[in-house]
């Protein structure tokens, strides 16, 4: 049992970090993520005329998680990560279907 004589290194860290290091670039685009699919996903659900918010963002919310995913660090970085980057994609595709990135703005 010499794992309970371990010192627990991780608490101290952070939230997001289980490392013992802070992460502040790689949490920020974790809470961006989080924050852009949460948006994306109940505007594309809910509202079906606010299709240009829940693409934009589902969109957006897309590229920074793809980014975060590449640069992260710890496992609690990367599940945070994909939970925002499903929500952001299920509310651009919803979005997407409701009018799009620029429904009725041309043509």
């Amino acid at each position: 049992m010499a794992q309970t004589m371990r010192p627990n290194t991780a608490a101290g860290g952070g939230l997001f970090s289980t490392d013992g290091k802070s992460h502040p670039v790689q949490d920020t685009l974790l809470v961006v993520t989080l924050v852009l699919g949460v948006l994306a996903f109940i505007t594309g659900l809910l509202f079906h005329n606010l299709h240009l918010l829940s693409s934009w963002a589902g969109l957006v919310g897309i590229l920074t998680g793809a980014y975060g995913q590449w640069i992260s660090v710890t496992t609690r970085e990367r599940f945070g990560l994909v939970l925002g980057l499903g929500a952001s994609a299920v509310g651009f595709y919803l979005g997407l279907a409701h009018g799009g990135l620029f429904g009725g703005l041309f043509g």
